[in-house]
């Protein structure tokens, strides 16, 4: 297994390459086939707070799905011990996944997604305004960003994995079985939801 250590806006020191490859040396007992581990640490030193001044970021490569977790801290020793604590958290979720949910079908797992939250009356809603072809409501900040990945179809079960593994609480994937964008999602302690989404046509819809 390789571990590649890099900085951003920080220098790296070999007393730090070296424990955090003895840290990470266990770490194929909780993920099988490990490639390569790598661990990115980025100086903020422009954060407002200080428990925010240095990003870790802990990647695995393997032949199955990535897994990524992310912590901060004001010292990239104490960033790395919470990102690796992270790291080990969502492994071991994402194994008890598994063994909790092997052999169940899906109908048995899924229950309904949430309800849409209620209208507001008219005199109460904010202002909406347009900003380079989008609609931002009220003064609030409008942030966009845009990311393009490449889908490979997926079951109901890889997509939970990859849910698990990347440490985020929703998943969007292409359904292996019939093609249609979804989302997974967590819902309560292992419980979890799915939406699907019944993609229309432009002549189906006029008709």
């Amino acid at each position: 297994m390789d571990v590649l250590v890099t900085g951003r806006h920080c220098q790296i020191s070999d007393d730090f390459r070296a424990r955090v490859s003895e840290r990470l040396s266990g770490i194929e007992k909780l993920k099988d086939r490990v490639i390569r581990v790598e661990v990115q640490v980025s100086a903020n030193p422009h954060a407002r707070q200080p428990d925010q001044a240095t990003t870790v970021e802990i990647t695995l490569r393997s032949r199955g799905p990535v897994v990524r977790a992310e912590a901060n801290a004001d010292e990239k020793t104490v960033a790395f011990e919470h990102a690796l604590d992270r790291l080990k958290s969502q492994l071991r979720r994402a194994a008890d996944r598994r063994k909790v949910h092997r052999g169940l079908r899906a109908g048995q797992q899924f229950g309904a997604p949430p309800l849409a939250p209620a209208s507001q009356p008219e005199q109460d809603r904010p202002e909406i305004r347009k900003i380079a072809g989008l609609e931002v409501h009220g003064d609030g900040p409008l942030v966009v960003r845009e990311k393009l990945f490449k889908a490979t179809p997926l079951t109901l079960a890889q997509a939970l994995d990859e849910m698990e593994l990347v440490g985020h609480d929703f998943f969007l994937y292409v359904d292996a079985d019939s093609g249609a964008p979804s989302v997974v999602y967590r819902r309560k302690a292992y419980d979890y939801g799915v939406i699907h989404l019944d993609v229309e046509a432009a002549g189906e819809q006029s008709a």
